[in-house]
């Protein structure tokens, strides 16, 4: 499927410093999977996290996913991106049969905060990246 070249892009923006969230994003089979996709490490990148937690969206419960004026966070944001995956991987396919079921994500999203938070604790970094 060739992706239209007038539709918006989709921007993932999620903590670079959680190793879970930083595995996920830099794979390049996300990259691949998910056509138009640009990956950002919001931890990193301190004026777009600003600018993102002014209009409500913090990255310390959860990721960024943004496709023209149109924001999705924590579980939507993963329910959207699955829903948009192409994977030809086995672990992306998985992924995507478990969270692209919105519901399913609202309901299993809270055990990855808690995933995200002890192993952001274990490196030593604070679990809100502002």
């Amino acid at each position: 499927m060739s992706a239209d070249p007038h539709t918006p892009a989709l921007q993932l923006v999620y903590d670079g410093g959680c190793p879970f969230c930083r595995h996920f994003a830099s794979t390049s089979e996300l990259r691949g999977g998910v056509p138009r996709l640009t990956i950002i490490d919001g931890r990193a990148d301190a004026e777009l996290r600003h600018a993102l937690q002014q209009q409500g969206f913090n990255l310390a419960t959860g990721a960024v996913l943004m496709e023209g004026e149109r924001i999705w966070h924590g579980a939507d944001a993963v329910a959207k991106l699955c829903s948009e995956l192409e994977p030809s991987d086995g672990l992306l396919r998985l992924l995507q049969v478990i969270f692209g079921n919105p519901d399913r994500t609202r309901l299993l999203y809270p055990a990855l905060l808690l995933a995200r938070r002890l192993a952001l604790a274990a490196k030593g970094l604070p679990v809100d990246p502002g």
